[in-house]
């Protein structure tokens, strides 16, 4: 059954309320500055609207209005940063807080959710050869699916 579409969404003011998750705890993670640099790149930002991203959130500067970011392109979006999250190979609670959060905002289902997993694992699959890293990518697809769906049924 076909996900409900979502709305589009400005693509800055996503960037800016996930820098907003990242900084939650006060430090920008290198695995979060990761995963920024690829959310950027996977949201089509302008050079400059990172920067300006960050300065909303950490001095409180105005945020100009973004592009708006249609249905599909969240989940390409959200996939690309899934599997740079994925390929790491063991999450940080901080990486997972970010996936938590772009699946609320784009309203990425359960379902879309676990396609994304398949597809990080079936990447990782190919990038990498040895069994061990392979399993230690299951292992961490198992985790995080455990952890974004007991967080949804508690909800």
């Amino acid at each position: 059954m076909p996900s409900p579409r979502s709305p589009d969404l400005d693509r800055l003011e996503v960037f800016r309320s996930t820098v907003e998750v990242m900084l939650t705890d006060g430090v920008l993670t290198r695995e979060e500055k990761r995963l920024a640099i690829r959310l950027a790149t996977a949201l089509k930002l302008k050079e400059e609207q990172p920067a300006q991203a960050y300065a909303a959130v950490e001095n409180g500067d105005p945020l100009p209005e973004g592009e708006p970011i249609d249905h599909d392109e969240q989940r390409e979006a959200y996939g690309k940063v899934a599997a740079v999250a994925l390929l790491n190979a063991s999450l940080s609670r901080d990486e997972f807080r970010v996936l938590e959060h772009l699946r609320e905002v784009m309203g990425i289902t359960p379902e879309e959710h676990a396609d994304f997993l398949g597809q990080a694992e079936e990447l990782a699959r190919l990038r990498l050869s040895d069994p061990k890293a392979i399993e230690r990518v299951r292992e961490t697809i198992t985790d995080l699916s455990t952890i974004v769906f007991s967080r949804r049924d508690r909800a």
